[in-house]
């Protein structure tokens, strides 16, 4: 066991370690202000100001402050005073499937690919359909992370905590200061290698970086590429790796409770759980170097080149593989669920969140977006029933307007 430094002879360790715990590449990065001072301020401050100007939305836990009213999210170590530096490992969630911004079949829905995940079961019933059982991201990779930070322990004397997604941490910027990739235009973390199907989990630990062995942040390769601020249908990518959350369908059919902005509803299309079109759009997703779409995980895992005109390299793992009945699902199925059938299919996955009555409030103006007569008795149904649910009847009532008017 050793209590030295990160240093440069420890990255290559670290990466195949990630791998042989199921992520495709890992980093390191200081969280010592003295180590990189200036991108810790400008990170600070891009925060602050980010969270000042009301792009949070309703995401309350963005803005939780400590006892001086600085946003904890702000700096790793206002909340973890032991921290020096934060493992940072991605997975890439890529499947083998059609886009969202591909043609589709009418009168289906769209749910975020990181969302389709699934594990095999030996399950015999009928529902959910070809022993794919869900799961959640959060959960998956947690499991991966806890080996990651097992062999820290043998090999450091160290603390460490792990976070997928729930941790007082800007994740995409230290994945960026880790090399992971640099941030894109659509705010997400862009890597060279595999697009920007990234999936960030990490471990902070209290082993502090040598500053021979820092990391150098990945070269801006978006160049003058403005593809996914263009093709944002609610414009919230307000300017270069700029995000007003409060616009963005990912934000309006997950995170938000209430009522949806009306002049929102129209350009949410058929977006039911998330959106995935800043990342369709996005060339590095289809421009991918072809020699990294080989590379082995396990024996048993790799990430392979598919033959469906995709470019961007695919991951099948077990626990994360994509469900069929999620890509392009049937609104009038989703429409059809009742509390037992939703939670069969999506107990432990990450459309559990939104809940049964807010995901049918987004099918809802789904529905209305098709202009189709056919969801008309079901709309009804849900716009007589204001004292149940006002919220789903509000939508309803809107979604019978767009069709008949």
């Amino acid at each position: 066991m050793s209590t030295a430094e990160w240093i440069s002879e420890h990255h290559f360790w670290l990466r195949q370690l990630a791998i042989d715990a199921g992520f495709d590449t890992a980093g390191v990065a200081s969280v010592e202000p003295a180590a990189s001072p200036e991108a810790a301020q400008l990170d600070a401050e891009r925060f602050t100001a980010w969270v000042a100007a009301g792009r949070a939305g309703e995401m309350e836990y963005l803005k939780r402050r400590d006892e001086q009213g600085t946003l904890l999210r702000s700096a790793v170590q206002r909340v973890i005073p032991w921290a020096r530096s934060v493992v940072v490992c991605a997975f890439n969630y890529n499947a083998a499937a059609p886009l969202s911004t591909d043609p589709a079949p009418p009168n289906t829905g769209w749910i975020a690919r990181y969302a389709w995940s699934g594990r095999t079961t030996e399950s015999t019933n009928a529902e959910p359909a070809d022993n794919l059982a869900p799961t959640d991201y959060h959960d998956q990779l947690l499991i991966r992370l806890h080996q990651v930070e097992a062999a820290l322990h043998q090999r450091f004397d160290c603390e460490t905590r792990c976070y997928v997604d729930t941790g007082p941490i800007v994740e995409r910027a230290l994945a960026a200061r880790a090399g992971i990739g640099w941030i894109g235009k659509n705010t997400c973390v862009m890597n060279q290698q595999l697009g920007s199907w990234l999936l960030l989990g990490v471990v902070i630990t209290s082993i502090p970086v040598a500053p021979a062995a820092a990391l150098s942040p990945a070269a801006d390769r978006c160049g003058t590429c403005t593809r996914c601020i263009d093709a944002c249908p609610t414009d919230a990518l307000i300017a270069p790796r700029q995000m007003d959350a409060s616009r963005c369908i990912a934000y309006l059919t997950i995170e938000k409770k209430g009522a949806i902005p009306e002049d929102l509803r129209t350009p949410i299309g058929r977006q039911v759980f998330g959106c995935d079109i800043c990342q369709d759009v996005c060339p590095w997703n289809k421009r991918t170097n072809k020699e990294s779409t080989i590379h082995k995980t396990s024996p048993q895992e790799s990430v392979s080149q598919e033959s469906d005109g995709q470019t961007s390299p695919t991951h099948k793992v077990e626990g994360m593989l994509p469900r069929p009945q999620l890509i392009n699902p049937a609104l009038d199925w989703l429409a059809g669920m009742d509390a037992a059938s939703f939670k069969r299919w999506f107990k432990g996955s990450p459309i559990e969140r939104t809940r049964r009555k807010r995901l049918h409030r987004n099918v809802a103006i789904a529905m209305g977006n098709t202009g189709d007569p056919q969801f008309l008795p079901q709309l009804e149904s849900w716009a007589s029933a204001q004292a149940e649910d006002p919220i789903l009847a509000e939508a309803a009532a809107w979604a019978i307007n767009q069709i008949i008017k």
